[in-house]
């Protein structure tokens, strides 16, 4: 093997880490190690890709990465100031600017802050910035909900505002009416309880705490304001106050929030509602289906229900929520499916993380049924018997694969910070790292780098053509 050759290898391994640890890290406890030691895992992969591979650590803002590593990605470059290359600084702009639009909102607004903090004032960053405000779909919305956050980033870029956006921003409380009636309506709400009930959940939350208005009666009387994910993240908060009831509309929810919604009721509340959670969460594959087109054939999963897969005290049950949602999506896009937990599982939403991670034997089960495709979703943390998976899968490459041909992929929802990747379950199977249930389209066509042996310019071709992908 010549030098240029293992240098490439070397380059492309790096990126395809990068990759991988984006799609799962967020910076977050996990069961197996604190937040403390996942921020400086992802800090570090950031700092170390942005040094030496800038134009590809761009491109990784196409490749369908989560939203935190987004959000790092575009402070970073531009932090860093502009490529020397024209080309490059058009690309990179251009993926800056559609990437923060594309972001929720609040993620956005994030951004726009951590660029304040760290004094990111160059050109091309005010730029960014007033073209994200200018361009906003909801530009009256997103001024009244990120009053504060907007009004900084308005004066870190040096932006020019029209109509009553100034005054709104920089001299409300001068002002004795506004012609905009969300404007008006916060106006007003300063000073009448029946305006705070026009204005957007978190924004009349503060103001009713100003009113000293009581908790359940301002529930009740905000919930029409109320977004689904605004009504999800209460509900708990609606049942301790009296005679509050949200209805949440989960026929609304994604795939993998509804999971974790479903996930959080007790399991005597599961079983009695099970067919119309169960119809909930078909229709809501279905959805994502469509907006991602995904067609598969005969696929086996191999999903993991041990106890770590509960999560941390800041992910609670998110591993498991994942792997429940891919569960129902792979079943929408296939042709033919089955699905293997570590335990025996007879109604899918009645699980629960428990005992240990069988993933061998179930892995031999799946193969057994002799599938095209076999998704394996688990943390790697397997124990019952340690690498009893990979063992199975290296006898399957070695003795039966001529002959019953089945591509095996683990998606794993868990960053190991210690390790800088998610975590493998042997060397015969490539893992690539998973956020929610609905990246799995992307993650299935990025699983074949992780496998090690596809050339840096295949990875490149292909980064190239996301690029393309997101920039239209």
């Amino acid at each position: 093997m010549s030098y240029s050759t293992v240098i490439q290898r070397i380059e492309c391994e790096d990126i395809v880490t990068f990759i991988n640890a984006s799609f799962a890290c967020t910076r977050q406890q996990e069961f197996y190690s604190d937040g403390q030691t996942q921020a400086f895992s992802i800090e570090f992969l950031h700092e170390y890709i942005l040094g030496n591979y800038r134009r590809l650590y761009a491109r990784t803002l196409a490749a369908g990465i989560n939203h935190f590593n987004q959000a790092q990605i575009i402070v970073n470059l531009l932090a860093a100031g502009s490529p020397g290359s024209a080309q490059d600084r058009a690309e990179e702009g251009a993926l800056i600017a559609a990437t923060l639009q594309a972001l929720p909102t609040n993620r956005a607004f994030q951004v726009l802050k951590k660029l304040q903090q760290r004094r990111v004032n160059n050109r091309r960053t005010r730029a960014i910035i007033r073209r994200y405000l200018t361009q906003h779909k909801e530009p009256v919305f997103a001024a009244v909900k990120y009053r504060r956050k907007f009004r900084a980033a308005v004066a870190h870029a040096h932006l020019k505002l029209e109509e009553e956006f100034g005054p709104f921003l920089f001299s409300l409380k001068q002002q004795y009416h506004f012609t905009n009636p969300l404007f008006e309506s916060y106006r007003k709400a300063h000073y009448s309880h029946d305006a705070i009930y026009e204005l957007p959940y978190t924004v009349a939350e503060g103001l009713a705490a100003k009113h000293r208005i009581p908790r359940e009666k301002f529930l009740a009387g905000i919930e029409k304001q109320m977004t689904v994910g605004e009504k999800f993240r209460l509900q708990k908060a609606a049942e301790k106050a009296k005679n509050v009831t949200l209805e949440i509309d989960i026929n609304k929810i994604e795939i993998t929030r509804l999971a974790l919604y479903i996930l959080s009721l007790p399991i005597t509340v599961r079983r009695e509602r099970y067919e119309k959670l169960h119809q909930a969460m078909t229709e809501s594959a279905t959805r994502a289906l469509r907006r991602v087109p995904m067609t598969l054939g005969k696929v086996a999963t191999v999903l993991d229900a041990s106890y770590s897969m509960s999560g941390s005290t800041k992910k609670k049950q998110r591993p498991l929520g994942v792997a429940l949602a891919a569960s129902y999506l792979l079943r929408a896009a296939s042709q033919a499916y089955r699905a293997f937990w570590t335990y025996p599982v007879k109604h899918e939403l009645l699980v629960q993380a428990r005992g240990q991670t069988p993933l061998g034997e179930r892995l031999l089960d799946a193969l057994t049924w002799q599938p095209e495709l076999v998704v394996i979703i688990s943390d790697g943390f397997e124990n019952d018997p340690p690498s009893g998976a990979a063992e199975v899968a290296r006898v399957y490459r070695d003795k039966l694969e001529p002959n019953y041909h089945t591509d095996i992929i683990h998606t794993n929802p868990v960053f190991d910070a210690e390790n800088y990747t998610p975590r493998q379950i042997g060397a015969a199977i490539p893992t690539v790292g998973l956020r929610d249930a609905e990246d799995i389209p992307t993650m299935l066509g990025f699983a074949r780098f992780a496998s090690g042996v596809v050339p840096l310019s295949v990875l490149e071709d292909y980064l190239s053509k996301r690029v393309e992908m997101v920039l239209g």
